[in-house]
C-alpha cells in the first residue's frame, strides 16, 4: 500500500473519533478500511490504475505529500525553537589572568551559553563556562545585557548555576524552559540543540538521540554518567546551552564535543542536572566524600578473580596514601587493591569515584582489598572532600 492510499484509506480524524465511541465502532471503520481496499484494488486490475499512473497529476500529488512531510519536520523543529528561544541566553566571562609589566592587572574573556530555567532568573550553563569568573555578563535574546552572579559550580559534573539581576518593574518578565526528563529519552529521537557560539544569537542545530548512558570525562577527573549522544552539531560556544525535544523540554546541557569527529556530540542529561543544581542551591556544591589514596585502575589475576569469586576482574591500585587521611587510618597501603566498598564492586578509579557519594560521608563503611593473595576486609569511614 502506498503512503497516498494509506493516507486516503485510514484518515486521522477518523480514528480519533472511533477511540472515543468504543471497540464496535472501530471494528467497523476497519471492516469499511478493507471494503475500500478491495475496491482500489479491482478499479486497479481493470484499467482504471493504469490510467491513474499515466496521469500527469500523480507525481505533484507526490511531491505534495513530500512537502507535507518536510512541513511536519520543519513545523516539529521551529515550534521547539520558538518556545525555547527566549530563555537562552549568551553568557560573556571575564577571568583574571595575571598581570601585566606595569603591574595592571589582566583580564581575559571567554564566555558560552545558558538557559533560563525559574522566572527569578536562575540560569542553567557548564561549570567550564563560568569556572573562577571574577565578572558575569548575561545577554538576552531582545538584547538586554545584565550582570550576574555565581550561585555555585561543580566542576565534576560540569553543571553551574548563575543569577541574573532582577529585571525592573517596567521591564519584560524572563522567560523560563521547561525541563523535561531525560529518562523517557530513546535512540533515534529528533532533538534540536540551541546556543549563542561566538555571540551568534539562537544558533539552531537539529538531529537525533544518537546513544543513551554513555560517560564523559569532566575536566576535574571525574566521569560523568548518563550522557547522551546526539548528532546535532555543537561549536564551543554551544557549550551550556539546552539540548530541546520535539515539545520544546530542555532534556539535556550541552557540554562537549568531540573536534576530529563528525557527529559526536554530548549533553548532560537534565535530570542529573536538576539534581545538581538543587544541591547548588541549597548548599553552593556539592558535598562528595574521599577516602585520600592515589590509584590507578589494574586487572586482577584470573586466579584470584576465580578463587573469592570477585564480581569484577579488575580494581583499583592504592598507589599512595594521604598522611591524616580515612585510608591511613583504616590501615589501607600502597600496593593494595580495592575491589569493593560497601559490598559495590569496584572495577577501577571511576567505580570509586561513583560510590564515594556525599551519602558516605562520616559513614563508617567496609573496604574490601587484595593485599598479595589475600582478601582483607578494612573499616573506613570517608571524609567530606575539600
Amino acid at each position: 500500500m502506498t503512503p497516498e492510499e494509506s493516507a486516503t484509506i485510514y484518515p486521522a480524524f477518523e480514528f480519533e473519533h472511533v477511540a472515543h465511541v468504543g471497540t464496535d465502532a472501530f471494528v467497523r471503520s476497519v471492516e469499511r478500511s478493507e471494503t475500500d481496499v478491495n475496491s482500489s484494488k479491482q478499479s486497479a486490475s481493470n484499467g482504471w490504475g493504469a490510467e491513474a499512473a499515466s496521469d500527469p497529476d500523480r507525481s505533484a500529488v507526490a511531491a505534495d505529500n513530500d512537502n507535507a512531510l518536510l512541513d511536519a519536520y520543519s513545523s516539529a523543529v521551529t515550534s521547539a525553537v520558538d518556545r525555547v528561544s527566549p530563555s537562552v541566553v549568551n553568557i560573556e566571562v571575564h577571568q583574571s589572568s595575571g598581570r601585566t609589566r606595569s603591574g595592571e592587572p589582566r583580564e581575559r574573556r571567554g564566555g558560552g551559553s545558558g538557559f533560563v530555567f525559574t522566572p527569578d532568573g536562575l540560569i542553567l550553563t557548564n561549570s567550564h563556562v563560568v569556572h573562577d569568573a571574577r565578572r558575569i555578563e548575561v545577554t538576552l535574546l531582545d538584547g538586554r545585557r545584565m550582570p550576574a552572579t555565581a550561585i555555585g559550580d561543580d566542576p565534576a559534573s560540569d553543571l553551574a548555576v548563575i543569577q541574573i539581576e532582577k529585571p525592573r518593574v517596567d521591564e519584560p518578565s524572563l522567560t523560563a524552559a521547561a525541563l523535561g526528563d531525560s529518562q523517557q529519552l530513546r535512540v533515534g529521537q529528533l532533538v534540536v540543540a540551541i546556543g549563542t557560539p561566538y555571540g551568534f544569537q539562537s544558533t539552531v542545530t537539529a538531529g537525533v538521540v544518537s546513544a543513551l548512558g554513555r560517560s564523559l570525562r569532566s575536566y576535574s577527573g571525574r566521569l560523568i554518567d548518563d550522557v547522551i549522544q546526539t548528532d546535532a552539531a555543537l561549536n564551543p560556544g554551544n557549550s551550556g546551552g539546552p539540548l530541546v525535544d520535539s515539545a520544546g523540554r530542555v532534556i539535556g546541557v550541552n557540554a562537549a564535543t568531540i573536534l576530529p569527529a563528525q557527529g559526536i556530540c554530548f549533553a548532560i542529561g537534565i535530570n542529573t542536572a536538576k539534581f545538581v543544581a538543587s544541591r547548588l542551591l541549597r548548599d553552593g556544591r556539592i558535598r562528595r566524600s574521599y577516602i585520600g589514596v592515589s590509584a590507578q585502575t589494574v586487572p586482577v589475576h584470573r586466579r584470584v578473580v576465580r578463587f573469592y569469586d570477585l564480581p569484577k576482574e579488575s580494581g583499583a591500585l592504592v598507589l599512595s596514601v594521604e598522611e591524616n587521611s580515612p585510608a591511613k587510618r583504616a590501615g589501607l597501603r600502597e600496593g593494595d587493591i580495592v575491589v569493593a566498598l560497601d559490598s559495590k564492586p569496584i572495577a577501577g578509579v571511576d567505580d570509586l569515584h561513583r560510590v564515594l557519594t556525599d551519602v558516605r560521608v562520616g559513614v563508617s563503611c567496609s573496604l574490601t582489598i587484595l593485599r598479595h593473595t589475600e582478601k582483607l576486609e578494612l573499616k573506613i569511614v570517608p571524609e567530606e572532600a575539600k
